[in-house]
């Protein structure tokens, strides 16, 4: 007979930014939804005007929380990092480590900006933005990235590969197709059309590779 009270081996979350709109984060919450991300910050200078909220709300409604980043090459890696930290604040025991989001950046209207930095400068940049928020934060980033773009932008990850993975891999498949270099994933954002409750519109969809537990041992300890 199975044990009603046993932890899932995957997790449910969202990750959410001002696209969504005002979200309820108790809804969110009663839906089981067990873990968010919110964007922080976007580049050396800019910031998601539903961060501060949603920040807020996600403590109150127990949901454990993180915060991300979208990095742009093109923008000291320095001053992206300080303007996360900023933005963020100390982190308070039971949040999730910080996030750094590294994918396309070009437009319709703007051009690629990792394909004008040189193959050898690329993981130094990323590496720079971990290093400077883990010093900062107390928690070393986890990495978001999907096999697609690291196949063409980062034919060699190097050290990256060391740092926990969070993939983006929309199908129904059981499993994600991981980047090269990773052996395996700790979150994977599975759907980008999802619908949740407390949430209008659709939303990304997460899993988390282990038990809540698990989850619980990676945020800040206290």
């Amino acid at each position: 007979m199975s044990d009603p009270s046993a932890q899932p081996q995957v997790l449910s979350g969202i990750d959410v930014s001002h696209f969504q709109g005002a979200v309820d984060w108790a809804a969110v919450a009663g839906a089981g939804i067990a873990f968010a991300y919110a964007k922080a910050s976007d580049g050396g200078t800019g910031s998601d005007s539903r961060f501060a909220v949603n920040w807020k709300a996600m403590k109150v409604a127990g949901v454990l929380r993180g915060a991300y980043h979208f990095f742009r090459p093109a923008t000291s890696a320095e001053a992206q990092a300080d303007h996360y930290v900023q933005l963020v604040g100390a982190l308070a025991p039971g949040d999730l480590p910080p996030m750094l989001d590294i994918e396309e950046t070009g437009t319709a209207t703007s051009p690629e900006q990792w394909a004008a930095v040189a193959v050898a400068d690329r993981v130094p940049l990323v590496q720079t933005w971990l290093d400077r928020v883990e010093a900062a934060l107390g928690l070393r980033p986890i990495l978001y990235t999907r096999a697609g773009f690291v196949e063409k932008y980062f034919p060699d990850p190097g050290e990256l590969t060391d740092d926990l993975l969070w993939v983006a891999h929309y199908t129904s498949q059981p499993a994600p197709s991981l980047p090269p270099g990773w052996t395996d994933w700790t979150l994977w954002q599975f759907s980008e059309t999802g619908n949740v409750a407390g949430v209008g519109g659709a939303v990304d969809l997460d899993r988390f590779n282990g038990t809540l537990d698990d989850l619980r041992a990676l945020a800040l300890p206290g």
